[in-house]
């Protein structure tokens, strides 16, 4: 497999707690891989670390085999695009400004835009299916719309990787649906998408790989079929469930109601 994303040996602290330990997890090009687990369990944390918002108390992440810390700002944007999971934006920037902005890190010296650009951008919202929306300040938008704004954004970025922090959390199952195909269009390329989400029937219907996350620590790494197990599940969330086979072949997690959750 060839590597696009690598966390080698990561740790993290904050405020004097351990946030991650020791987390050894490779992301392939052309391979969506999918972080579940339970809040907390250091998820949106890791995505953190590979954009550089936060730095390793211990270990390294690397992209396309190098170092994130030895990569400027415009080279990390171009092999790095996130859309992350606060959709709130607070300046009436209109929405197809905040989209041309996923196009910064291809700019000239001089920092204008082309034709190239506009069109990219304005190709990545038809895509999205927001195009209607350009004109429209983004402080009218709802979060639903927000979050498909963010990603026209980082596919108009024509980054490398795709780091998405629950990208379907605002939305309804139609937009949910265009989300994971836009994500899946995007790896096709062989580039490579990695998502944290909760929902894991989504998660396995799309994803090629599923990593669990427990108290910092990777509890489960491999396709959904060999994760989503009954006793894998109650390890790592503490909670019974059911995987059934849904028609289309794919699976659905059923949680059992009622009774106490397993400790």
């Amino acid at each position: 497999m060839t590597e696009a994303l690598s966390f080698e040996g990561v740790g993290f602290r904050a405020g004097g707690r351990e946030i991650l330990a020791g987390v050894n997890l490779t992301l392939g090009r052309g391979e969506i891989l999918t972080l579940a687990g339970p809040n907390g369990a250091g998820k949106t944390t890791l995505l953190r670390l590979a954009s550089r918002v936060a730095t390793p108390s211990a270990g390294r992440v690397r992209v396309a085999g190098r170092d994130v810390s030895e990569l400027s700002r415009r080279e990390l944007a171009r092999e790095l695009a996130v859309v992350p999971q606060d959709v709130s934006l607070a300046f009436p920037f209109s929405a197809g400004e905040v989209v041309l902005m996923g196009r910064a890190p291809h700019l000239g010296l001089l920092g204008f835009e082309t034709a190239d650009d506009v069109g990219r951008a304005r190709e990545a919202m038809e895509r999205v299916g927001v195009a209607h929306l350009a004109d429209r300040s983004v402080l009218e938008l709802s979060g639903g719309e927000r979050q498909l704004l963010l990603l026209a954004r980082a596919l108009a970025q024509d980054a490398r990787v795709l780091l998405l922090d629950e990208p379907t959390s605002h939305l309804d199952l139609r937009h949910r649906v265009t989300v994971l195909e836009q994500v899946r269009d995007f790896v096709a390329g062989g580039r490579s998408a990695l998502v944290v989400s909760h929902d894991l029937g989504l998660a396995a219907r799309s994803a090629d790989r599923l990593a669990l996350l427990a108290g910092g620590r990777l509890a489960g790494l491999g396709t959904p079929d060999q994760v989503l197990r009954p006793e894998i599940l109650r390890a790592v969330f503490g909670v019974e469930a059911s995987i059934v086979e849904a028609p289309d072949g794919g699976v659905v997690v059923v949680p059992k109601l009622g009774g106490n959750p397993v400790r």
